[in-house]
């Protein structure tokens, strides 16, 4: 049959099942997930007209600077990602596609996929304030901690809810504040021992500090070249590992004294 066509018909012929897979592929959904830059929030503030931190049991510093605490915003797990997304997405600095496996527990429906989310954020929440109080020892005795971030979940905010119940209780351990007045932004988890671990999304969240004014950025150590791959030249990124060396971190910025750690 192909030997009776000419040359131009047989391959117009032979792309059609091509050009019909591609179209196919166009129009069908991607199990990916389209993230990108996200709100901030000042753990040192307020979140929907609410403190972020609250602390009883003993009196608490006044601070200045700010503590912001940073997210990603991803397409929901029910939201349909075609090949058009993706590569939009490729060529964006501000955009970044993921698996959708990698944001949203496989498998799960949305509601059990937001509990699961919250879930996640009160046991960051309940290790943030461990780490904290462990940390100032005999300050933190009889000190009651009560957190909220709105609507936020997971615990990629861990790190700064225990450096914000640091600050509000003891600052730089010498009567200064702990951010030395800067806009300090950074994502981490941690544990009630205080290590600090991966969290992902770190070159979204990086442009989500600049954005809003953040001027330093503390970042797990494992994730510095991702921050380094968006990040400004004007900001500074701190490598961290646990709640203590990003203390020590600061306390030597605000100080200018010691050998701050550079990604």
């Amino acid at each position: 049959m192909l030997n009776r066509l000419s040359r131009p018909k047989a391959l117009a012929l032979c792309a059609l099942p091509v050009i019909a897979l591609l179209a196919i592929t166009a129009l069908a959904p991607l199990p990916f997930s389209v993230a990108q830059p996200g709100p901030t929030t000042n753990v040192l503030g307020t979140s929907g007209g609410k403190p972020v931190i609250r602390i009883s049991g003993t009196g608490t510093r006044d601070t200045s600077g700010q503590l912001r605490a940073v997210t990603i915003l991803a397409t929901g797990p029910d939201a349909s990602i075609h090949l058009s997304d993706v590569v939009d997405s490729w060529f964006r600095d501000d955009r970044a596609v993921m698996p959708r496996d990698a944001v949203y527990p496989a498998g799960d429906s949305t509601k059990e996929i937001e509990k699961h989310n919250q879930d996640e954020m009160r046991g960051s929440q309940d290790a943030a304030t461990e780490a904290a109080l462990g940390y100032l020892g005999d300050r933190g005795k009889d000190v009651r901690v009560s957190l909220q971030l709105g609507d936020v979940g997971g615990p990629s905010a861990g790190l700064l809810f225990s450096l914000g119940i640091v600050d509000k209780l003891d600052g730089d351990g010498s009567g200064g504040d702990l951010t030395g007045g800067k806009s300090i932004a950074g994502t981490g988890t941690i544990d009630a021992n205080g290590k600090v671990g991966a969290v992902g999304g770190v070159s979204m969240k990086v442009q989500a500090a600049d954005r809003d004014g953040a001027t330093v950025f503390l970042v797990p150590k494992a994730e510095c070249a991702d921050a380094k791959a968006s990040a400004p030249k004007s900001m500074r990124l701190i490598p961290v590992t646990t709640l203590k060396g990003a203390v020590t971190a600061l306390t030597d910025l605000e100080k200018n004294s010691g050998t701050v750690p550079a990604c």
